[in-house]
C-alpha cells in the first residue's frame, strides 16, 4: 500500500476516468457481507465508480466473487483489525494502524482514493480522520453534515455540526455555514444557498452571546460566501422550505437528528398497526398500497444515509452502523456524487478566502469578519 510519510500533505488521486472511494468494509452492523452488497448496488448504477475496500481479505475474496458485476473493480486491502463500535477514540488512535477503518482513511490522505466511506464508530472516525488527513487552513472545528427530508423543491435540506464537536463558537457557526453552503452547491446543486442559524426564536434579541455573534458574522459573510442569510430558524424550519441549510452546534444538530430519525420510525410503526388492525384497514392499505409507498421513500432514512465530514484535507462520508445495503449504496452514491464535482477542491478554497477576510488586519471590523 502506497503511504504518505507524516508531514505530506494529502494528495489528490489520479482515477484515469473513474472514481475510486476507498471502503472500510468491517464497520456495519451486520457484517462486510452488507458492505459488498451495497458496493455491487452502486457498481450496477455506476460503471464510473472503482472501490478499495479494506477489511480480512479471504473473507472479502470470496463475498465480492459471488458478485459478477464487482470484477475487475476492488482492490482489497487485507486489515485484520477491526474499530468496534464501545471502543475510544484515544484506545482507536494508539492502536489504530491495522484497522480497516485507518486503511481506508489512509487512502484517501495517500491519494489513491477520492473519499472514504465508513460505517463504523463515529467518534473514532472523528479522530483518525483529523489526525490522518488535518484540518484545512482556517477551520478549528470540522463538522458533520447530513440531509433532512424538507418540502424544498431538491427534497432535502443540509444541516451541520450533527455531532462531530458538541460545543461550537462564533467563528466555528460562521465556517459552518460557508461549508453547508458549499456542500448545498455541489451535493444539492443549488446556486446560491439559502442559510439559517438554529436558535430558540426568530427574534435578533434571542438565543445565548455566541448565537448573537455569529448571527452578525454570517450576515455579514453573505457576499463572499455565495449564499442568502435568512436569520434565526427554528426547530419547525428543518423540514421547511424556508431555508436549505442550517447551521447549529454539534450537540444541538445530533439530538435533532436521532429525533427526527426515530419520529420517522415511530410515524412507520403506527401506520403499519393502523393498518393492520381490521380487515377493512387492510383493505384501505392495498387501495392506498402506491400512496403509502410513495410516502415511505420520502420518509425513508436510507435515502439520505451519509453523513459528510467538513472542514478536513480529504472526504469522509460516515454511513449508519445499522444501514442496509440500500443504505450503504447511498453513502457510496453521495461520495461519488460529491467527489466527482471537485467538492473538496472547491471547499477549500472556500474557507481559504474566508480565512483571509477574517485574518487581514488593513480592512475594517466588519469587512474583516465577512
Amino acid at each position: 500500500m502506497a503511504q504518505a510519510s507524516e508531514h505530506d500533505e494529502p494528495r489528490s488521486p489520479s482515477t484515469q476516468g473513474r472514481v475510486v472511494i476507498s471502503v472500510d468494509a468491517m464497520g456495519s452492523d451486520h457484517g462486510p457481507s452488507v458492505i459488498v452488497d451495497g458496493i455491487a448496488k452502486s457498481a450496477d448504477k455506476n460503471p464510473d465508480i472503482s472501490f478499495i475496500v479494506h477489511g480480512p481479505e479471504q473473507e472479502l475474496k470470496r463475498l465480492i466473487a459471488r458478485k459478477g458485476d464487482l470484477t475487475g473493480r476492488c482492490e482489497i486491502r487485507d486489515t485484520p483489525d477491526v474499530v468496534k463500535m464501545d471502543d475510544k477514540p484515544s484506545q482507536v488512535i494508539r492502536n489504530a494502524k491495522g484497522t480497516s477503518m485507518w486503511s481506508a482513511v489512509e487512502s484517501v490522505r495517500a491519494g489513491e482514493a477520492s473519499v472514504a466511506v465508513s460505517c463504523g464508530n463515529t467518534g473514532a472516525l472523528m479522530a483518525l480522520s483529523m489526525i490522518r488527513l488535518r484540518k484545512l487552513p482556517g477551520v478549528d472545528r470540522p463538522a458533520i453534515a447530513c440531509l433532512w427530508p424538507s418540502r424544498n423543491p431538491q427534497g432535502f435540506n443540509v444541516m451541520l455540526d450533527c455531532g462531530a464537536d458538541v460545543r461550537a463558537e462564533a467563528p466555528d457557526l460562521l465556517q459552518y455555514a460557508l461549508m453547508g453552503a458549499a456542500y448545498a452547491r455541489n451535493g444539492l446543486g443549488l446556486e446560491t444557498p439559502r442559510v439559517g442559524l438554529l436558535n430558540v426564536g426568530t427574534e435578533e434579541h434571542k438565543g445565548r452571546a455566541e448565537l448573537r455573534e455569529a448571527h452578525e458574522l454570517i450576515q455579514d459573510a453573505q457576499e463572499t460566501g455565495n449564499f442568502d442569510y435568512v436569520g434565526f430558524v427554528e426547530g419547525g424550519d428543518l423540514p421547511s422550505d424556508r431555508v436549505d441549510v442550517i447551521v447549529t452546534d454539534g450537540f444541538t444538530g445530533n439530538v435533532a437528528l436521532k429525533t427526527g430519525e426515530g419520529t420517522a420510525k415511530l410515524v412507520g410503526d403506527f401506520l403499519r398497526e393502523a393498518f393492520n388492525k381490521s380487515l377493512m384497514s387492510k383493505i384501505a392499505a392495498v387501495l392506498a398500497l402506491t400512496s403509502l409507498k410513495r410516502l415511505q421513500k420520502r420518509i425513508d432514512p436510507r435515502r439520505v444515509n451519509g453523513g459528510v465530514f467538513l472542514g478536513l484535507n480529504g472526504m469522509v462520508v460516515k454511513s449508519h452502523g445499522s444501514a442496509d445495503a440500500t443504505g450503504v449504496s447511498a453513502a457510496i452514491k453521495l461520495a461519488f456524487r460529491l467527489a466527482q464535482s471537485g467538492f473538496q477542491d472547491r471547499l477549500a478554497e472556500r474557507v481559504r478566502k474566508a480565512a483571509a477576510n477574517v485574518e487581514e488586519p488593513s480592512l475594517p471590523s466588519d469587512e474583516a469578519q465577512s
